[in-house]
């Protein structure tokens, strides 16, 4: 009876021990097949052909500006063949723009077209060589800076466009070039595209552009360069881009380009003077 005793209380005594771990394994397996759950990967989102059209166009880009940020290529072939060029024109996407056949982008004169759609100054001033020093022009135009107000290649103060076109400026003196500042044009809020869209206006406050062709018109006065003022032409009686001279509150409609032009012409022949 004794030996029965004892072996009963040796089978109690396991099942006790052992039942806490059995219980303990079950919670502790549960645990951690919920964390793996809560851990899964989500069910990836296949893009539209639209989205992976829009997104495969700009790593394109990006590809391309991280293997020549100040577009050196755009202008290098025709860099190679253009001569006799008496005027310059340095600048963004409102440059650019002017020489497409719409535009008429002064027809006969011996002037190179230099523009490239979004740039900023620095990137600008790092091709300044290449495509206005080395065409031996006797004036260059620049117009550059509202891209660096709106940050297309990061945020910049006033100071730094000032400071990347006084570059700009002293490299043209050192070549002999003269120097014809071309103040930012001004932007409107009357083709904004739909009522969550950014106006031109918040995006290029008409603070800042009044602020650096302020700087600009000093500038040019201090240092020998002609200050060419496209911006009051180019207002209306609120002080904002006249609508019929753009279509997206930005860049000139040929109405805005038919302004610009005898403007360009005449700052051009006061440089040509100094």
């Amino acid at each position: 009876m004794g030996v029965l005793i004892r072996r009963f209380l040796r089978r109690a005594t396991t099942i006790v021990v052992v039942a806490p771990f059995v219980v303990l394994g079950y919670g502790a397996a549960r645990a951690r097949a919920q964390a793996m759950a809560s851990q899964a990967p989500a069910q990836a989102v296949v893009p539209n052909c639209a989205e992976l059209a829009t997104a495969l166009s700009r790593v394109s880009a990006n590809d391309l500006r991280l293997h020549d940020w100040p577009n050196l290529a755009r202008y290098h072939d025709a860099n190679r063949t253009t001569t006799g060029t008496r005027v310059v024109f340095m600048g963004d996407s409102i440059t650019d723009f002017w020489q497409q056949p719409r535009f008429g982008f002064f027809p006969g004169q011996p002037y190179a077209d230099r523009g490239i759609s979004g740039q900023t100054t620095p990137q600008m001033l790092l091709r300044f060589r290449a495509d206005v020093i080395d065409l031996h022009p006797q004036v260059v135009v620049i117009l550059g800076g509202t891209n660096d107000i709106v940050g297309a290649t990061g945020p910049e103060s006033n100071e730094e466009i000032e400071g990347y076109l006084a570059s700009m400026s002293d490299l043209a003196h050192a070549s002999g070039i003269a120097v014809v500042f071309a103040s930012l044009t001004p932007v409107g809020a009357y083709h904004v595209a739909s009522a969550t869209a950014v106006p031109q206006t918040t995006q290029r406050p008409m603070e800042r552009i009044r602020a650096v062709n302020t700087w600009m018109a000093a500038y040019a006065a201090d240092h020998g360069d002609v200050y060419l003022d496209y911006f009051s032409a180019l207002i209306d009686a609120t002080g904002l881009l006249r609508a019929d001279f753009s279509a997206d509150d930005l860049h000139p409609t040929a109405a805005g380009y038919t302004v610009m032009a005898p403007l360009a012409e005449a700052a051009i022949a006061r440089a040509l003077k100094k």
